[in-house]
This record gives structure tokens, sequence and C-alpha cells, in this order.
């Protein structure tokens, strides 16, 4: 049989699950929203970070993730997430919200702000294990996500795509886009192998997750 590249990560074992469970359900909380390089907390623990298109759902994988229904907001309004969001997960995780990119209501200067900030964060962030990049699965890999993911290849960050809204397709839709996003991750060396399909509404996919972002060192 052939092996698929990017296949679609294997379930965790019971171990793993729990400590995903324990750290992500339990001691979570919203640390501050930063707008500057210099209002960034100190890089004392491992971090992980969420970057996807403007309404691609990061906020709802947060709130499933951590098992809160609004710990980050959502908002049907693309861009309303306008600077770089901390939380906290226990002492020895940071999780961070960045700012949603591509057809964000906002203002050309603000917009060109948040792109600084964006390059700035990725390229000096010492501690930042992995950037979860979202993926809309009813519309894969757009030109925008591509420029991400040359910004996170530049700045040597691995990046693991993480498929959402994945209860809005069928199986051969689904097997459409996965066909779709492989070739599109096949372009860059900072990708991570492996994909993550979810749906925070359905909960699809979430276990696993949390037990990726546990198991990092």
């Amino acid at each position: 049989m052939t092996t698929l590249p990017f296949p679609i990560v294997e379930d965790p074992d019971a171990l793993a699950l729990e400590a995903g469970r324990k750290l992500l359900t339990s001691e979570v909380e919203f640390l501050k929203g930063v707008v500057a390089m210099d209002g960034l907390p100190p890089a004392d623990r491992l971090e992980v970070c969420f970057a996807g298109r403007s309404n691609v759902g990061k906020s709802s994988l947060i709130n499933a993730l951590t098992g809160r229904r609004a710990i980050a907001r959502t908002s049907n309004t693309p861009g309303r997430t306008q600077e770089i969001n901390y939380f906290t997960a226990g002492d020895s995780h940071y999780l961070v919200d960045l700012p949603g990119y591509g057809f964000a209501k906002a203002p050309l200067p603000v917009v060109e702000k948040w792109q600084r900030l964006l390059k700035a964060y990725l390229s000096g962030r010492a501690n930042l294990r992995r950037a979860f990049l979202l993926v809309d699965m009813r519309h894969g890999v757009k030109d925008v996500d591509a420029e991400i993911m040359k910004l996170l290849n530049q700045s040597a960050v691995t990046f693991q795509v993480v498929l959402t809204k994945a209860d809005k397709l069928s199986t051969a839709e689904q097997d459409k886009t996965l066909a779709q996003v492989r070739a599109a991750l096949a372009k860059h060396p900072a990708a991570y192998p492996e994909l993550v399909v979810t749906s925070s509404e359905k909960g699809a996919g979430i276990p696993t997750l949390r037990a990726i972002i546990a198991g990092l060192t």
C-alpha cells in the first residue's frame, strides 16, 4: 500500500490523550493581548501558536481545545482578533492566538501593522515550538495561506496544518481537499509531515490536537 505524503496523524494512545486533556482543560486562563513586541510575556515556557485566515475558526478551536465556551472571542466579522492573544496552560505552556490574516475589514495601515507584528513575532520567539496553521477544509490552501507558509519557512518555525470545519464536508469532498493541501505543503520545508483534521462543533480531532500540544518538548 502506498503511503500518502502528509498523512492524517494517527490516534494517540490513552496516556497521551489524558496528558492533553489535563493540560488544556484544567488551568487555562487568558493572560493578555499584545500589540507590540515589547508587550510579549517572558519566554519562560513552551509556546505554541495558532495562525489562520480571518474567520477560519481559530477562536472556536481554542474554545474547543480548552473546553470553554468563550475563553477566546468568536465573531463572524473577519479580522476581529487584532492583537496577539496569550493564554496560559498551567505553568508550562503558552497558547497564542495570532491575528487573522487576509480579508480583514480594517484600514490598510492597520493590516500592515498586524503583518509587521506577525513577522517580528515568528522570527523572534525562541520558545515557540510549533505553529498550528488552520486551513478551512471547505476551501483548502489559498494564496494567503501560502504566503504565511513562506513566512514560517523563512522564520524556521515548524508548522502543522490543522484542517477545520471537517463536519461541513462529505468524505469525498474531504479527500479532494486533502489532496490539494498535500500538494501545497510539498513546497514548504517547515511543514510538519502530519495533518490534523478537526471539527470544533462536533469535537472531532480535538483530543488528538490536545495530545500533540502536550507531547511537545
